[in-house]
């Protein structure tokens, strides 16, 4: 389970991680299995662990008064989960993460983060995701504010086309800031091309 995460780490890294380093993370990274729709997180609560999805899909995503959903991430393997914020400031989260399919982990916690802090190349590859992350992030403020309908479900068809296969409908469209029907006749009109 820990040789996709050092697989990962290692991509992002001008040098491999060396062998005490990577024991260092197989002690760290803790094993977590999530059932379909099984919390990782619930809001309200404090995120105590961020995780590293091995096999598996989840959502990210807050519930407004009238108890609508509203998607702010949707994770795959090789994807991070948490809430950032509350996992920092140690603050409730508005947030709930569940898992869509059966899902494997590795999660570690605030205290483990400091420990690998420690190890170069993490930092590296911490450092190459907050950059990565960031600009995903104003792409999609972006989108969101600029784009049609066509346009962003075109967008993450062509970026993330496997959330496609992974998530039914109504989750993309949530993701995309639109409506089923909307999401019916953008696929329709997609298809038809």
């Amino acid at each position: 389970m820990h040789e996709r995460l050092i697989e990962y780490i290692n991509q992002y890294a001008l040098s491999p991680l060396k062998d005490h380093e990577m024991d260092t993370i197989k002690r760290i990274f803790v094993p977590k299995k999530l059932r379909k729709r099984q919390y990782f997180l619930q809001s309200g609560e404090v995120c105590k662990y961020y995780g590293f999805v091995v096999k598996g899909a989840m959502r990210q995503y807050s519930v407004d008064e009238k108890g609508n959903e509203h998607i702010v991430q949707l994770s795959i393997e090789n994807w991070w989960v948490g809430d950032r914020e509350s996992f920092t400031m140690l603050t409730p989260s508005l947030y709930f993460i569940d898992a869509w399919e059966e899902t494997d982990l590795l999660t570690l916690t605030q205290t483990d983060l400091s420990i690998l802090n420690e190890i170069p190349v993490f930092l590296e590859m911490k450092a190459r995701m907050d950059e990565n992350h960031h600009f995903a992030l104003q792409k999609r403020v972006n989108a969101s504010i600029s784009l049609s309908a066509e346009q962003r479900y075109e967008a993450l068809a062509q970026m993330y086309p496997e959330f496609l296969h992974r998530f039914p409908q109504h989750i993309i469209a949530s993701y995309l800031g639109i409506t089923k029907e909307t999401l019916s006749r953008v696929r329709s009109s997609s298809t038809k091309k």
